[in-house]
């Protein structure tokens, strides 16, 4: 059986945490020029377009079963690194507004994203975030899954936050088919990059099981549905057009020699940690 935490420990975790981010995101000066947001613009899909999670996803692992006991196994695995910069990492990773989630692929790709020099990429990261994270709902409805904090307990990335996440099913993780998402269309306008964007794709999803807020197998299947949102947005000639000019956008930025906007020496190490 899991051990509750005091509600002491995590409060102090989560100060200790969120000094620490800073380090890791390195966006505080870019924020306090830039205002942040969290409208979702509308995707490039229609809903009668999307991936059809019902049928593409099988039921969340049962009670009992080797794959629950994976899940659960990794999450006791991850509470290893919360005191650590892996967790700070997380805790950005989390953060779905921009500018901040524009800076996700950053260091990966050695260059930035912002919306006055790339406003195309800018434009369609925020399109297909609402893609991706629609694609998840069907599913997250219907099995009502609960998060890993809601059965162990344990100290979570961002608490304040517990009651809005808890309404939401765990089951594929919404977050990790964003980011997985993102990165895959970005290997694709950056191939030379490529292994590096996935990488920190990965880690992404990673990030969501160091949080506590999702399962192992949330985002194992929230990769898939990210897998099917971009093979769904190759059928749109929106889409595409959009991409094209993304792949300019970005070439010409690097003409500019213009720098990652994020510490990326920090988040170097905090990519280092193993999670599990």
């Amino acid at each position: 059986m899991f051990k509750h935490k005091s509600l002491v420990h995590c409060a102090m975790l989560l100060v200790i945490v969120l000094a620490g981010s800073l380090l890791v995101g390195g966006v505080g000066a870019a924020a306090a020029t830039t205002a942040s947001t969290t409208v979702k613009l509308p995707g490039y899909l229609a809903k009668s377009e999307l991936p059809d999670g019902m049928m593409i996803l099988p039921p969340p692992p049962a009670e009992g079963s080797a794959a629950m006991n994976l899940d659960e196994d990794v999450a006791i695995r991850t509470f290893g690194v919360r005191d650590t910069a892996r967790f700070e990492l997380a805790l950005s990773d989390y953060d779905l507004s921009f500018p901040h989630a524009a800076g996700v692929y950053s260091c990966s790709l050695n260059a930035p994203i912002t919306e006055k020099d790339t406003p195309v990429l800018y434009r369609l990261l925020r399109r297909v975030r609402t893609d991706s994270s629609d694609a998840t709902k069907a599913a997250k409805s219907y099995y009502q899954r609960p998060r890993p904090f809601m059965v162990n307990g344990e100290p979570m990335c961002a608490p304040e936050t517990a009651k809005e996440l808890a309404k939401g099913g765990s089951y594929p993780s919404g977050h990790t088919a964003i980011g997985w998402t993102w990165a895959l269309i970005l290997a694709e306008i950056s191939p030379g990059d490529a292994d590096a964007i996935l990488l920190r794709g990965r880690a992404y999803g990673e990030s969501r099981n160091v949080c506590n807020h999702h399962w192992y197998s949330d985002v194992e299947w929230g990769r898939v549905m990210a897998a099917a949102t971009v093979a769904r947005l190759h059928t749109k000639p929106e889409f595409l057009a959009d991409l094209a000019t993304a792949k300019g956008e970005l070439a010409a930025i690097r003409a500019k020699g213009l720098a990652p906007v994020r510490n990326c020496a920090a988040e170097a190490a905090a990519l280092s940690i193993q999670p599990y």
